[in-house]
């Protein structure tokens, strides 16, 4: 034993070192005995503080309520750009220079379409809304409606509404409401443009990550089922653009044909609504028909019509073509997703809200529905 260990073990072994720690351990008091986990405070204050941390999450969500939309529309846009890029990709590019060519590309289109669409879009909306009290005054030519006014004045009523400017002030809260307005969706879609940029960018690496998180005898099934959720993901927000594409154009055609006022405005209107599942097409084609009657008998009955004969067309032909693959959700899972994410998240829960419900119907019969039968 060499002297330095000698020296050590003395120090362990010395009893007046051990007396002398023992005095230092007391000086403050003796120790006392670890609090139970099972015991009625432990309990209670455990309790409590996951109620509070359980509050205080909600209150923060409530609160990021709008930044959380704008993240969930960011990746959505993300994932629908997805299949465009791998399949540049696929064709010798590399994944930087895709998504600079997909995100330029989009940029492209929307800058398109903001000098086509936005300024006689604008100029008819406006003649339109000055031109709104006239067809109030239409109505009036329906015997139905002239007594139904006369009972209880209502174009009357709308009509100084209306020419007030109480409208404008109503909806947009006067000039700095207006200002605001403009500033917030001016804000939202740069938010949502960079987000998605970034989102497209990094996709395989968050992908990779996730996966990661999950235990490595189960990750090949997690990582093919994730990747067939995404493709899905992407092709119904394709397809979606696409069916909204062809509605707004024929939509155009139309009205251009039949000579209602406004159409370019009325056929956006028109792509517009077609994005939201279910209803979307049918307010619009109600919208869009009620101003038909109000220019004439003939036009309104040509756009009940059209717009009957459309759905169907729409309905039979060009969904189930465009979202053949996409996705394979039933009617009554349809209906009852759809007013759910409305509930939730308004128009943007219900945009999602049928790739969630494919997605989560997938994972029910590849997973859940497979163990079942094991059992």
């Amino acid at each position: 034993m060499t002297e330095d260990e000698a020296a050590a073990s003395s120090s362990v072994d010395d009893p007046a070192e051990d007396h002398h720690h023992w005095q230092d351990e007391e000086q403050f008091g003796r120790l006392g005995r670890p609090l139970r986990r099972d015991s009625p405070f432990m309990i209670g204050f455990l309790g409590a503080l996951g109620v509070f941390l359980a509050w205080f999450l909600t209150q923060a969500i409530l609160n990021a309520r709008s930044v959380l939309v704008l993240i969930v529309i960011s990746l959505f846009l993300a994932i629908g750009l997805n299949p465009t890029v791998e399949w540049l990709t696929a064709h010798n590019l590399r994944r930087g220079l895709a998504v600079a060519i997909v995100f330029f590309a989009v940029i492209g289109a929307f800058v398109g379409f903001g000098f086509a669409v936005v300024p006689p879009v604008v100029e008819q909306s406006n003649a339109f809304v000055q031109e709104l009290p006239t067809y109030l005054d239409d109505l009036r030519r329906n015997p139905t409606v002239r007594q139904f006014d006369e009972d209880y004045g209502v174009i009357d009523r709308a009509q100084e509404y209306v020419t007030s400017g109480e409208l404008g002030q109503r909806a947009f809260g006067g000039l700095l409401g207006v200002g605001r307005v403009v500033l917030n969706a001016v804000f939202g879609a740069l938010t949502i443009l960079i987000m998605t940029l970034y989102f497209l960018a990094a996709l395989p690496s968050m992908k990779r990550q996730a996966y990661r998180l999950v235990p490595a005898s189960r990750r090949e099934r997690v990582t093919l089922l994730g990747d067939e959720v995404l493709a899905r993901t992407g092709q119904f927000v394709s397809g979606a653009l696409t069916v909204a594409f062809i509605a707004a154009f024929t939509s155009y055609m139309f009205l251009s044909i039949v000579g209602l006022p406004y159409a370019l405005a009325l056929a956006v209107f028109v792509g517009l609504l077609d994005l939201v599942p279910l209803v979307g097409a049918t307010i619009a084609a109600v919208v869009v028909s009620l101003l038909g009657f109000a220019e004439s008998v003939g036009v309104g009955i040509a756009c009940v019509i059209f717009y009957v004969a459309y759905q169907q067309f729409e309905n039979y032909v060009v969904y189930p073509h465009v979202m053949r693959r996409a996705v394979d959700v039933p009617a009554p899972v349809t209906v009852v997703a759809v007013l759910l994410g409305g509930a939730l998240l308004g128009i943007v829960g219900a945009l999602i809200a049928i790739p969630v419900a494919a997605a989560v119907l997938l994972v029910v019969r590849q997973v859940a529905i497979p163990r079942m039968d094991q059992t």
